[in-house]
């Protein structure tokens, strides 16, 4: 998809936006960090269980909400590292699950050879806001290499949207909600708080 081209495009009420490079690198270093601190194995993050905790974190609740997904990536990514399932093309782009929270359908979407993948991925976040019947949108970006880049970008959106941005740390702040990406790349790993609570006594 051209991602200007949106006028050909249903889009549902809620949309999750992320750096698919980004969550994967933050996925590799809680687990290398996790498994020297915990002593065992972290599995490879499920994709849905994450996707699940960013929509509960944007505000989502249980019912038969529409979701769409778009992972933005270098041309080239063919996969995440330290997710399951991994694979763009095979495994996430055209694919749906439902579950309490309603129905999610993935895809993604790459910088062209020229395009800086930052530059593009400003570029969906700018397109998917002007859209009218998109009420609820949750962003995932490299936030330490374009999180100004991305408040300038949402700096007039429309108040009667919801929008919440995902970043490992508190960030300056903005006319968006903030949520600490760390949290639901945890449960998605496994990671539970009871675990971590024993190691701390």
């Amino acid at each position: 998809m051209n991602i200007n081209q949106t006028e050909t495009v249903r889009w549902c009420e809620n949309v999750i936006i992320a750096d698919a490079e980004y969550i994967d690198k933050v996925a590799f270093d809680l687990t290398v960090n996790f498994e020297r601190m915990l002593g065992r194995r972290i599995p490879q993050a499920d994709l849905a269980k994450w996707i699940d905790c960013i929509a509960l974190d944007g505000g989502m609740r249980e019912g038969e909400h529409e979701t769409q997904v778009i992972f933005v990536r270098r041309k080239g990514c063919e996969r995440l590292q330290n997710f399951t399932p991994s694979h763009f093309d095979d495994e996430i782009n055209g694919k749906a699950f439902k579950d309490r929270l309603g129905e999610f359908s993935l895809g993604s979407h790459h910088a062209e050879d020229m395009a800086d993948k930052n530059d593009f991925f400003l570029d969906v976040v700018r397109a998917i806001c002007s859209e009218k019947e998109i009420r609820r949108i949750m962003i995932i970006p490299d936030a330490e290499s374009i999180y100004d880049g991305v408040r300038q970008a949402l700096k007039d959106v429309d108040e009667e949207k919801r929008i919440t941005l995902f970043a490992m740390q508190p960030m300056p702040g903005g006319n968006f909600r903030q949520e600490i990406l760390g949290y639901s790349l945890m449960a998605a790993l496994g990671i539970r708080g009871e675990e971590l609570d024993e190691r701390g006594r």
